[in-house]
């Protein structure tokens, strides 16, 4: 057991203590999941499913795409400078759509950047959704077999804000402490066009808090629903899967009419428990999901464009042994100007809110003690910003620069117990901001671009630091020792911090398909209130309690890096039409006030966040490419990595140590006339561990064994509107747990975890 003295705590921001003071959150009211614009078109389809004919960063369409794609960039004008006039209107908008230029775009882009599409998400990621982030160099995600939810890790970074991920840009700050990772997201497979995930850090919109990436869950909009060149339609989903898969149905309508474009979806999923691959029964693995969204374009006129949007999630699920609910619902309205003429403006401004609410309801296997508890998370932002191109003495300049805010309201109730509010969750406030720019210099072969933030933060909640006395039996009373700057009693917090966040990068193109670049940043991670706010008993019922306590002089967590990469894409490699495309990067980041889980107490009965002393170092290698040849194409993603971060202790978050190795190979062939797609992933995984905190005197550092994983993939073009096909996952039945895994619930679950052998029949159609 690792303890730490109160000494390791560093004493700023501001502290009252008065009586606790409650409060009332009023969130958004139920929002109708009644989006009846495809129900019709549900019942055309049969019980099956299809993937969409694309797969990340390959064009499973073969080479008449590419030439069709092709002919469009030729006669696409070339970009007016800023001393130019357009002679002609600009181009119509698109919503969603063009996954292609979406998923050869990392390639450009000189950082560590990976792009799923919609064909990756529909095909791999149905049963689970994690297996798309996990096939992501240097990328992968907590993984609670009975939570439906996304907690992303880049680079061993997880938990807390550490990696914001967004859905459709609406920040997704829901944590809760449990025996399961520190947060999720939540949102359908289904309703998902594509993942975009920046490792590193980043300093534009969305780079406030995030020490190590960001990953952002866009759901479909007009154009990821309608036939090109339609301006109504309609796309319906439907599959059948084994080993608890059930039917999953999903329907979407759009239309554009004049200056108005309208999209909406719904989407059901009935989900049983599951097998491992040794058969076993994973208990209260099932899942009741439905889903929606709705979205308004609206064109004022050539020059200005508002946009509203809701993504509605409601799941009843069995997790952290109590049958759960969570309710989502995401709210997001821009306005964008783009005066025709004027490369000085491009000007958008975005609301978002997003009021999720979990609660709990009967427990499991004899828990009780957290029946009734509701936590709910009220999020409200604004995001303005604007792009400015220029030349400035022969060198092309673009700037985008702007401001951001994002403010939670947290608030944890125990309806059957309201003393112990929400266990060991607590309530309050915090609040996000960021000035951020940043401008690319470009010269000859040479960019320079240059970033700049500044965040800051500010925090609030109350409670009570209480200590009980510990019997172990035998007349033997122990106390557990407070750290030196808590006492018993009310408390308030009300503190504020904030920092500069500078990146510098430089890349140089000296031939076309080969640019090698050099990355310098620093970034910084605010404490949140989960973490010092941390309080009360562990509910049990019996045994010696586990107590927890506040940490309200807690310091932000920092980190210094460099990256060195390179991107190369080339085209006919080998014969005209084929397509390479790869990059890599090596990375090393030195982490200081690292937040963890300590104690003070030598038995490990009373416990709070700290920061750790000293600077820990994270290094690794992560590559990724494809070739695409018409007949055939292939993918490959590869990750290295060496940590000094300590541990997390399981139950304050969840172990966070990737494996040392992880690989993804994807390959496959096309057949007749490139409608018939036949291909196969392998998902290779090596050891991993959890960390010193997580073991004790009768248990060495838990050690996750290394495992591979197969799946088959297929799917064929009935007609140009309907698709057909069929993906196996787990080939070989393998019996393993994932990496990065919580322990299930359940007093009968079994050790291996992993899904095992599941077929899933597909159809997708549009009209």
């Amino acid at each position: 057991m690792a303890v730490r003295s109160a000494d390791d705590f560093h004493r700023t921001g501001s502290i009252r203590r008065e009586p606790s003071q409650g409060f009332a959150l009023k969130g958004f009211g139920k929002a109708a999941l009644a989006l009846t614009v495809s129900a019709t078109a549900l019942v055309l389809t049969g019980s099956a499913f299809a993937q969409e004919t694309q797969l990340p960063g390959i064009d499973v369409q073969g080479a008449q795409a590419k030439k069709s794609s092709a002919a469009k960039k030729k006669s696409k004008p070339a970009p007016v400078q800023a001393a130019e006039t357009p002679q002609t209107p600009p181009p119509a908008p698109t919503y969603g759509g063009n996954q292609a230029a979406k998923i050869d775009a990392p390639y450009s882009t000189p950082a560590g950047v990976s792009v799923a599409g919609q064909g990756e998400i529909q095909t791999f990621g149905q049963t689970n959704v994690q297996d798309v982030l996990r096939a992501m160099p240097g990328v992968s995600t907590a993984d609670d077999p009975n939570n439906p939810g996304i907690a992303v890790n880049i680079r061993g970074f997880e938990g807390e804000g550490r990696v914001n991920t967004t859905i459709d840009g609406v920040r997704q700050n829901f944590r809760f402490t449990g025996h399961t990772a520190s947060g999720f997201a939540y949102v359908d497979p289904l309703l998902l066009a594509s993942i975009e995930v920046q490792r590193g850090a980043v300093s534009t919109a969305g780079g406030a808090g995030a020490l190590a990436g960001t990953a952002d869950l866009r759901t479909i909009d007009v154009d990821d629903v309608l036939k090109p060149g339609r301006d109504y339609g309609a796309t319906v989903i439907s599959s059948w899967g084994s080993n608890g898969v059930g039917f999953s149905e999903m329907g979407a309508g759009a239309i554009r009419s004049g200056a108005v474009s309208v999209v909406g979806a719904i989407s059901k999923h009935n989900v049983d428990d599951y097998d491992n691959g040794l058969g076993q029964r994973v208990p209260y693995t099932d899942q009741d999901l439905i889903s929606g969204l709705a979205k308004v374009h609206i064109q004022i006129d050539p020059e200005q464009r508002l946009s509203f949007g809701t993504v509605l999630y409601n799941n009843d699920f069995t997790a952290n042994s109590y049958d759960q609910n969570i309710d989502s619902k995401i709210y997001t309205a821009r306005y964008t100007y783009d005066p025709i003429g004027n490369d000085l403006i491009h000007f958008q401004a975005g609301f978002s809110g997003s009021d999720l609410t979990m609660k709990y309801d009967n427990g499991v296997d004899g828990a009780s003690a957290a029946a009734g508890r509701k936590i709910n998370d009220l999020g409200l932002g604004f995001d303005v910003q604007n792009t400015s191109l220029f030349n400035l003495g022969g060198i092309f300049v673009k700037s985008n620069y702007g401001y951001e805010y994002f403010h939670d309201d947290v608030d944890a109730s125990n309806r059957f117990d309201p003393e112990a509010k929400g266990g060991v969750n607590p309530s309050g406030d915090s609040t996000i901001r960021g000035a951020f720019s940043e401008t690319t210099f470009s010269k000859s072969i040479f960019d320079f671009i240059v970033g700049l933030r500044y965040d800051d933060f500010s925090l609030k909640g109350s409670g009570d630091v209480f200590v009980d006395t510990i019997n172990f039996g035998g007349g033997f009373f122990y106390t557990p020792t407070l750290p030196s700057f808590l006492t018993t009693g009310p408390y308030s917090v009300d503190r504020s911090d904030g920092g500069f966040s500078p990146k510098l990068t430089l890349a140089i193109k000296p031939v076309e398909w080969f640019q090698p670049y050099v990355t310098w940043s620093n970034s910084f991670r605010a404490p949140t209130v989960s973490e010092t706010l941390l309080g009360g008993v562990h509910p049990q019922t019996g045994g010696d309690p586990t107590q927890f306590a506040p940490n309200p002089y807690l310091e932000p967590e920092t980190q210094t890096g460099w990256e060195f990469g390179f991107n190369s894409k080339i085209d006919g490699l080998f014969k005209p039409g084929n397509s390479f495309r790869f990059k890599g990067d090596y990375y090393t980041m030195d982490v200081e006030n690292y937040i963890t889980a300590s104690t003070v107490d030598p038995f490990g009965l009373l416990w709070f966040y700290a920061n750790n002393p000293g600077t820990s170092k994270v290094e690794g290698v992560e590559l990724q490419g494809t070739y695409d040849a018409g007949y055939f194409f292939a993918g490959l993603s590869y990750s290295h990595n060496h940590t000094t971060l300590p541990s997390q202790l399981d139950g304050l978050g969840l172990h966070s140590y990737l494996p040392g190795d992880i690989a993804t190979v994807t390959g496959g062939v096309r057949f007749f006339d490139e409608r018939l797609t036949v291909g196969a992933r392998a998902y290779f995984v090596s050891n991993s561990q959890s960390g010193d905190l997580n073991s004790d005197l009768f248990n060495d550092p838990a050690f996750y064994d290394g495992y591979s994983v197969y799946d088959l993939f297929s799917n064929y073009k009935v007609t140009d509107d309907i698709d057909v096909g069929l993906t196996v996952s787990n080939l070989t039945n393998v019996a393993y747990t994932p990496a990065l895994s919580a322990g299930p619930s359940g007093a009968n679950a079994p050790d291996e975890t992993g899904r095992g052998r599941t077929f899933l029949l597909t159809t997708k159609a549009k009209f």
